[in-house]
């Protein structure tokens, strides 16, 4: 299964605050606006998304069909099968979104309680 981009997504308080803070740590802003309350911040290969009042905490995001620079890459697992592979394995899908093909996602829950999010945009 390939799950496609990897980022950790946090929910902050003050979008304008995080994102100076991210910067000194030598990220740069690589999509998103702040006048939509979010920003993706890359340094390297690293990503961070920054959201501010979409959701509290911290969760993983997984992006299939695309790679660490959001460029579409092919083949690639589609959301719907990774999340029937999931569900197979007797992992509990939430938040399903989409339809039968093109964008969708849904969310699992590790253990932990650690919240994963599987999102496709093409």
């Amino acid at each position: 299964m390939q799950l496609g981009a990897f980022s950790v997504s946090l929910g902050v308080k003050d979008l304008a605050v995080s994102r100076v803070f991210y910067e000194a740590l030598g990220f740069t802003a690589y999509a998103g606006t702040e006048d939509h309350n979010y920003l993706i911040m890359k340094n390297g290969d690293t990503l961070v998304g920054l959201f501010q009042g979409m959701f509290e905490g911290a969760m993983l995001t997984f992006n299939p069909g695309w790679d660490q620079n959001a460029t579409n890459v092919d083949p690639f697992d589609d959301v719907r099968a990774i999340k029937a592979q999931l569900a197979a394995a007797g992992i509990e899908v939430a938040q399903e979104q989409g339809g039968a093909e093109g964008p969708g996602s849904f969310m699992v829950t590790d253990p932990d309680g650690f919240p994963i999010l599987i999102d496709q945009h093409r």
